[in-house]
C-alpha cells in the first residue's frame, strides 16, 4: 500500500512540474540577421564638376595675320578652367554612355603678340566650350574605374588686335579625346582628360572681317587642351539596401 501511494505521489510530483514548464516563456534562439551585400556601382546619374588644366595652339593652326605673309608660328600656351555638367547610363557591367557638355575660360595665345607686323601671330581663345557624347569601360573587378573616349560640337569666341581695332568673332567646329575617370568617395569622381579642338569661321559679316580674318571658313583655330577636375554625381553607387522585415 506504501508503494503504491509513493508512486502516486511521484507521478503527480512529475505532472506538476510538467505544467509549471508548459507556463514559461519560449526561449527559442532569434533568427539569424541577414547581411545584404553590398550595392552595386553604376555610373547611371547627373553629375557637374570643375576642371582646370592648360592648353596651347597646334602648329598647323592657320590663324595667321599680316595679310597670310607668314607661317603663324608664334603662337603660345596658357590656362584653361571651367565647369562641365553631364548624365551617364551603365549599360552594362562593363559599359557606359553619357552626354556631356563644358564651358572654359582660356588665356592660350595671350603671351604671344598678337599683333599686326609683330613676331607672333596666332589669335587669342578667350573662350570655348563642348557639347560632347562619351562611351567608356569599366574594367572587370573594377568598377570604381571608367575609361572613355569623347567628341562632338566645339564653339569658342577668338580675338587679334590690329592697330586700331580689335577683331573678334565665334567659331564653331568640332572636339574629341579621352580620359580616365576614378571614384574616390561616395558621390565623388576625379578626372583626367585630354581634347584636340579644331573650329573655324562662318563668313559672316566678311567686310568687315577680311580674307585674312577669323570670320574666314579656312582659318582654322586648332588647340589642345589638357585638364584634371572633379564631379559630384548625384546618385552615385547604386541601388540602396532593401529594408529587411522585423520579426
Amino acid at each position: 500500500m506504501k508503494t503504491t501511494l509513493s508512486a502516486i505521489a511521484v507521478a503527480a510530483a512529475l505532472a506538476a512540474g510538467a505544467a509549471q514548464a508548459a507556463d514559461l516563456p519560449s526561449r527559442k534562439a532569434p533568427p539569424p540577421v541577414f547581411v545584404p551585400p553590398p550595392p552595386v556601382l553604376t555610373w547611371t546619374g547627373f553629375y557637374a564638376g570643375l576642371n582646370i588644366g592648360g592648353g596651347w595652339q597646334d602648329s598647323s593652326s592657320s590663324n595667321v595675320a599680316n595679310w597670310g605673309w607668314n607661317s603663324g608660328n608664334g603662337g603660345s600656351g596658357g590656362v584653361v578652367g571651367g565647369g562641365q555638367i553631364g548624365y551617364n547610363y551603365q549599360l552594362s557591367p562593363l559599359f557606359v554612355v553619357g552626354l556631356e557638355t563644358d564651358f572654359q575660360g582660356t588665356s592660350i595665345g595671350s603671351g604671344g603678340g598678337n599683333g599686326w607686323w609683330g613676331g607672333a601671330d596666332r589669335a587669342r581663345i578667350n573662350w570655348f566650350g563642348t557639347v560632347r557624347g562619351r562611351v567608356g569601360f569599366n574594367f572587370p573587378g573594377y568598377s570604381q574605374f571608367l575609361v572613355y573616349g569623347t567628341g562632338g560640337f566645339a564653339y569658342g569666341e577668338v580675338q587679334r588686335n590690329s592697330w586700331w581695332n580689335q577683331y573678334s568673332t565665334v567659331q564653331t567646329g568640332w572636339t574629341a579625346g579621352g580620359g580616365v575617370e576614378w571614384q574616390f568617395l561616395p558621390n565623388w569622381s576625379a578626372k583626367a582628360e585630354y581634347l584636340y579642338t579644331d573650329i573655324s569661321g562662318s563668313n559672316q559679316n566678311a567686310f568687315f572681317n577680311p580674307g585674312w580674318g577669323l570670320n574666314n571658313v579656312n582659318n582654322h583655330t586648332r588647340f589642345h587642351t589638357v585638364r584634371a577636375g572633379v564631379n559630384y554625381h548625384f546618385n552615385f553607387g547604386g541601388a540602396p539596401a532593401p529594408v529587411l522585415a522585423k520579426y
